[in-house]
């Protein structure tokens, strides 16, 4: 028992003796005779002094119990202590000799790590070595191989340009001619034609267009090619083409364009104009001549900066066309010119046959009211033959029939009809 539950335990018992007192004393008083014998008080008392020394040798056993266990537990503690200490010392010795160990182990580590490291050098620097002569003799294979194939280019190439130069001679020779041809004006015409004459094959059929054509009536003039244009009643109308070529007018305006000379360019564009007005008076006054011909003919210029030039003279083309009547073309504007003039053709052609379907369905549909009579009348011819046949099938039939019932079958006579003997 505890120091506190003892002392509980005589504080009660203090309380009943001191309550046992207070009865007596009230029991012995004037009021009455005393309720509480001595007797069992006193007895009460010497089980109580019992009790407490009960308690007391209770108390003491369980002090001295208790002293035991605290005793024993020191003692187990420090044994704990005791054995905490040998196993600090394990511990202490397990970790000096695991640190001995790794302490080996890493030395050991070290030193594989450093001899794989060694080979691994050895290795790499084998490898880099024979990628090193590898790259160098694929080096010089690929750099022979190309300087070959650069001397065969450039021998090639001397080779072209030795054949370009025999080409440039000739071409030179060629230029040589090609100047002597167009020096000449009759040569230089007959390029123009040749060329127009070229283009008119290539865009429109041979039925299309003519050569040589003596365009205005009573005129002995020819123009080079002339274009038929059909219309839809009477002939066709021609539309002169002629070929024009001013080269020395043209080679000046090169010249001057060449050396810079503005005074010079001036002079020749102005020499130039005067040519082309000049030409386009030509063609008006030998070649057009309306109704025989449309009412403009076509100047065709044969080369490209020929015709830019003159395109490009401010008001030259509107002065050609409101003065002479005349249109210029060059090479791919004739081309263009010329397609325009096929679409027309086709377009003439397809109108005219349009006209044709439409004349040919008039005349049937005025022809309709007749065949529509002719197959009433028939109709009715038809109908009337119809009833007639229907008339034979029936009534002639059975007459037929009632005759023939009439007719003897048996063999010893004789058939008759009724009326016969």
């Amino acid at each position: 028992m505890s120091p506190i539950e003892l002392f509980s335990v005589v504080v009660a018992a203090v309380a009943v003796v001191v309550a046992a007192v207070a009865v007596m004393r009230a029991g012995k008083g004037p009021s009455g005779p005393a309720a509480v014998d001595e007797q069992t008080l006193a007895s009460y008392l010497e089980r109580t002094n019992a009790e407490v020394a009960s308690l007391k040798t209770q108390q003491a056993a369980d002090a001295a119990s208790t002293r035991a266990s605290l005793d024993a537990a020191a003692r187990s503690i420090e044994q704990a202590g005791n054995r905490v200490d040998g196993m600090r010392r394990d511990v202490t010795q397990q970790l000096s000799s695991n640190v001995q160990v790794t302490t080996q182990q890493l030395q050991g580590v070290s030193q594989n790590t450093a001899e794989q490291l060694r080979l691994i050098r050895q290795d790499t620097q084998r490898q880099l070595d024979e990628i090193r002569t590898m790259v160098d003799e694929r080096l010089s294979k690929t750099l022979n191989d190309r300087l070959t194939a650069s001397f065969k280019q450039i021998n090639e190439s001397l080779e072209a340009v030795y054949r370009g130069l025999g080409d440039m001679k000739s071409l030179a020779a060629g230029v040589g001619d090609l100047k002597k041809t167009l020096s000449n004006v009759k040569t230089r015409g007959i390029l123009g034609e040749v060329q127009l004459g070229a283009i008119l094959s290539e865009v429109l059929a041979p039925a299309q267009y003519a050569e040589n054509v003596a365009t205005k009536p009573g005129s002995a003039d020819r123009v080079e090619f002339a274009v038929k244009l059909p219309v839809e009643e009477g002939e066709p109308v021609w539309l002169p083409i002629d070929a024009k070529f001013p080269g020395d007018t043209y080679a000046q305006l090169r010249d001057a364009l060449d050396s810079g000379d503005r005074e010079a360019i001036v002079a020749a564009r102005k020499q130039l104009e005067t040519r082309i007005k000049a030409e386009a008076r030509d063609i008006s006054t030998k070649y057009v001549s309306v109704p025989a011909t449309t009412n403009f003919g076509i100047m065709f210029l044969p080369f490209e900066g020929l015709y830019a030039e003159v395109v490009s003279m401010p008001g030259l083309i509107e002065s050609l066309q409101r003065d002479w009547h005349v249109n210029v073309a060059g090479p791919s504007t004739m081309a263009a010119l010329l397609s325009s003039l096929e679409m027309a053709y086709q377009t003439f052609n397809l109108q005219r046959r349009t006209d044709e379907v439409l004349r040919v369905l008039q005349a049937v549909k005025a022809e309709l009211p007749k065949y529509q009579a002719e197959l009433r009348r028939a109709k009715q011819q038809i109908d009337l033959a119809g009833r007639t046949v229907d008339g034979i099938i029936t009534t002639r039939t059975n007459v037929m029939e009632r005759k023939l019932k009439d007719i003897s079958l048996n063999e010893d006579e004789t058939p008759t009809l009724d009326g016969e003997e």
